[in-house]
């Protein structure tokens, strides 16, 4: 598909971001075995029918598009996503970057490689393709798909510490590439420091996504902080009763819409095997659609601004605004 201008790159190539439609930002439609299930067996979905049954079902209600949030080495599954997406007629974002420290191995290249060799790694996936065998050692191989965001991850280190070269590293890779960063914040926290990071090594606030802030809904006023920076924030914890009701979630979304930041707010599911129903869990990828974007309704939020959470939006956050695919060459002439 040839693209002019600012695109979103999925995995089946880059799109206009018009084309995106009903968008969930942030969800993992596949996990490989591996440390990351080792410390929660939520986290691990590699039966490919099961994650096309829900592909097709997000479909059937209207979905267009899902970011996958699994960075490479983590046991992104590069292949299947791009199986799965043209089977299903489902634009889906991948992602490289990192995640959270505590899901690789002792002896995984993430925690040896120079900043500059792992900005390298990430930026070389967006002009050459995903690795797929970066698990276990210094990736080889690829699939001609390429991800669209970059992810970034904090526990409660933060952004220093082990963390600092890889947030660093994305930072070199985003401005490489013009990807947009999608950061992890550990249970909410932490997203102020982040974005002072990405914010003071280049990244426009019109790239940066900020997720999982309504882990901690009690505060109003550190996420109008946030929000004040331009960022995008990302609401993923819907239908997760663990930490609060639906309405609890759609309460608070109200309120910064109140305080006129519409224009910056994300949704998603953030799924896991154990809630997903073709996995046997209790809610599917159909769930923002058939049952909180109702629920939003109730609570008087218009069509226009449930466009903004779902389409509009997402078409903004994901775009590439700097590097078009076609002829990156200050990329090609540094990652080979």
């Amino acid at each position: 598909m040839t693209v002019c201008g600012p695109s979103i790159m999925t995995v089946s190539g880059p799109i206009s971001p018009s084309s995106l439609g009903f968008c969930h930002s942030h969800e993992h439609l596949f996990l490989a075995a591996g440390r990351s299930a080792e410390l929660n067996p939520a986290l691990r979905m590699e039966d490919y029918k099961k994650t096309l049954d829900e592909l097709l079902l997000f479909k059937s209600v209207g979905g267009g598009a899902i970011v996958d949030a699994q960075p490479v080495g983590c046991g992104r599954m590069a292949h299947f996503l791009e199986k799965a997406s043209a089977e299903s007629g489902v634009h889906v974002i991948a992602s490289t970057g990192f995640h959270k420290l505590c899901f690789y191995p002792d002896d995984h290249w993430i925690h040896s490689l120079s900043e500059t060799e792992i900005a390298q790694i990430f930026a070389s996936e967006y002009e050459h393709g995903m690795y797929t065998d970066a698990d276990e050692h210094r990736p080889t191989r690829r699939t001609k798909a390429r991800p669209g965001v970059i992810k970034t991850a904090s526990d409660t280190q933060g952004v220093k510490g082990p963390y600092q070269r890889l947030f660093v590293a994305a930072c070199e890779a985003s401005e490489e590439t013009g990807l947009p960063v999608i950061s992890h914040t550990e249970m909410g926290v932490g997203a102020l420091e982040q974005v002072k990071l990405f914010l003071d090594h280049g990244i426009p606030a019109q790239s940066i996504i900020i997720c999982h802030l309504d882990r901690a809904l009690q505060d109003v006023q550190y996420h109008l902080e946030v929000a004040q920076s331009g960022v995008y924030l990302e609401f993923d914890t819907i239908g997760r009763f663990k930490y609060h009701s639906d309405e609890e979630e759609a309460r608070f979304i109200l309120t910064m819409v109140e305080h006129r930041y519409e224009d910056q707010i994300l949704i998603g599911l953030d799924t896991t095997r154990e809630r997903l129903k073709s996995y046997g869990g209790a809610m599917g990828l159909d769930y923002i659609s058939a049952t909180f974007v109702p629920l939003l309704r109730n609570y008087g939020l218009p069509e226009s601004t449930l466009q903004k959470f779902t389409v509009a939006n997402p078409a903004r956050a994901f775009t590439n605004y700097k590097v078009p695919y076609e002829g990156s060459s200050s990329v090609s002439k540094r990652v080979r």
